[in-house]
């Protein structure tokens, strides 16, 4: 189950490297328009520094879960598990408040969260026996 949670957590991190390059470096472009409902460049470009800012929220996030998953495969599963949970767990809980305040975006808190949520279950899991 512990190698189920890391590939989990790599999966999350992966997505979230994506959502990163989305809002922080594409933000203006076609598939980000299309993906966050932005409409025009010019509405897109209205909120372009929030989303660079939000962007590397995700980058940090991933990041996290990336370092522990590292650690973990070498040796070190106290601090690699930790920064997975930490990471992953980060991650479940900004899809949670996504869903929460934003009921009609549920597909997209469902894309970003559900592998992390997955991760944290599973890494718990094979982590208590």
């Amino acid at each position: 189950m512990v190698i189920a949670g890391l590939i989990l957590a790599g999966v999350a991190a992966l997505v979230h490297v994506f959502i990163f390059y989305l809002e922080s470096i594409a933000w203006t472009s076609d598939l980000a328009r299309r993906i966050f409902g932005t409409g025009t460049v010019e509405q897109a470009s209205a909120q372009k520094e929030l989303a660079f800012n939000q962007g590397f929220y995700n980058l940090f996030l991933a990041i996290t879960a990336g370092v522990g998953i590292v650690l973990y495969t070498w040796g070190e599963t106290v601090a690699g598990s930790t920064l997975v949970f930490v990471g992953s767990g980060s991650m479940t809980a900004a899809s949670l408040v996504l869903l929460v305040s934003s009921p009609d975006k549920a597909s997209a808190a469902a894309k970003q969260g559900v592998a992390p949520a997955l991760a944290v279950i599973a890494l718990a899991v094979g982590l208590s026996f």
